[in-house]
């Protein structure tokens, strides 16, 4: 055999031996994808960790004596306010000694004065006609005490009717009605010429001049605006529930945002009225502040028609648990935790519920942990955790 017939047969041995391989490789890649393909992956099943419980705020219930503080807001108004009018007929002379707006007068202090010169002349005229009517009386004494001599010496009794005749007691009696009307002549003639002098009925402030010096005034013409400074009003609105808190006589703190800081006056409920707030139907209340000009002490002085916040102090009292009212659920349900750390719920009743305290009359019981923050799904029974000093406070979920 020749060198080149020995290299071809090897060429084709070597040929055939590398298909062989390939077919034999391209089998196992098919034998290999049909088992990953008949064979899907399989996930181990483990159970899920435990749930971590909820971290919840609580507080402790403390029952004692206490009443709500209720708040509101007035308004400002006068106790005492007044058109000082004129009440005689004249012209405006000029106005008392510091008698300006925003200016104190004392209680009889004139204020205004009116001309005197017409009604001088009118009381000399009444006078003079007192004079003429005492003259008349006395005259017609003299004559009665005449007929009364000539009558005894006749001798003859006469029926009381012509007695009275003759002895002149009719125009004895139209006399001194007369004098008396001479006298009340003179003591109104006297009477407008004090008027003329305007007085303050009591001490107050002047709030407006109506007019000005030279005016021509006539009877009724007003003439000054006064308040009076001994006490103004608050009149405060409340809803209708708390009114059971309330009785007359009880403190009030008043405050207002245009005052300093921390500064505050102090007033007394002096009525509770009888008809609703046009608006909100609400209840109103009548509150009695003191030397509200602070005129006497020191503090800051109210306005009329100014806003205030009003903070009612109730004397009536009784043995209540106080909440925050975000502790209270709807349908007054009151969520606590037992000796286990588990959730339990209560129907609570409420003894007053306002924006930022709830106060329970009946329902929990003193020393129990109540839940003020950190559920959003409570259930009944519910494993919780309460947050110890030192941890993370919780939230409120359900506000989330």
């Amino acid at each position: 055999m020749t060198p080149s017939r020995s290299y071809a047969i090897y060429q084709q041995g070597r040929v055939g031996f590398g298909a062989l391989a390939a077919l034999l490789v391209f089998a196992c890649g098919l034998a290999l994808a049909w088992w990953i393909i008949s064979q899907p992956p399989r996930v181990e099943r483990r159970p899920p960790p435990p749930a971590t419980p909820p971290l919840v705020d609580v507080l402790i219930a403390e029952e004692r004596l206490q009443s709500p503080t209720l708040n509101g807001f007035g308004r400002v108004e006068a106790e005492k306010s007044t058109m000082l009018a004129s009440r005689v007929a004249g012209q405006l002379e000029r106005f008392g000694e510091g008698v300006l707006p925003g200016q104190v007068v004392e209680q009889g202090a004139p204020v205004a004065y009116i001309d005197q010169a017409d009604l001088r002349l009118i009381l000399e005229d009444a006078e003079a006609q007192l004079v003429n009517a005492q003259a008349q009386l006395a005259l017609e004494q003299a004559e009665q005490q005449r007929a009364r001599s000539e009558y005894e010496s006749f001798g003859r009794q006469l029926s009381a009717e012509r007695r009275a005749l003759v002895l002149r007691e009719p125009q004895l009696r139209q006399a001194q009605a007369q004098l008396t009307q001479a006298r009340v002549v003179r003591d109104q003639a006297a009477l407008n010429l004090a008027r003329a002098t305007l007085t303050s009925p009591w001490r107050a402030v002047v709030q407006d001049r109506l007019v000005g010096a030279g005016s021509l005034l006539s009877q009724g013409t007003e003439v000054l605006n006064l308040v009076g400074v001994e006490q103004f009003w608050v009149r405060a609105s409340l809803s209708g529930d708390t009114l059971g808190w309330l009785t007359t006589g009880s403190h009030v703190t008043l405050s207002s945002q245009g005052w300093p800081e921390e500064t505050s006056r102090e007033g007394t409920l002096v009525s509770i009225l009888p008809n609703l707030e046009e608006n909100g139907l609400q209840a109103q209340l009548l509150i009695a502040v003191d030397d509200p000009l602070a005129l006497e002490q020191a503090g800051p002085a109210l306005r009329l028609g100014d806003i205030l916040r009003v903070t009612f102090h109730s004397s009536a009292q009784e043995p209540l648990i106080a909440l925050p009212s975000a502790a209270l659920r709807p349908g007054e349900q009151v969520w606590w935790v037992d000796e286990d750390d588990r959730l339990r719920s209560t129907v609570v009743t409420l003894a007053y519920r306002g924006q930022e305290e709830a106060l329970i009359r009946s329902g929990l019981e003193a020393g129990q942990r109540i839940v003020v923050a950190g559920l959003a799904q409570p259930r009944e029974g519910q494993q919780v955790r309460v947050r110890q000093r030192g941890d993370t406070p919780a939230r409120d979920e359900a506000s989330q």
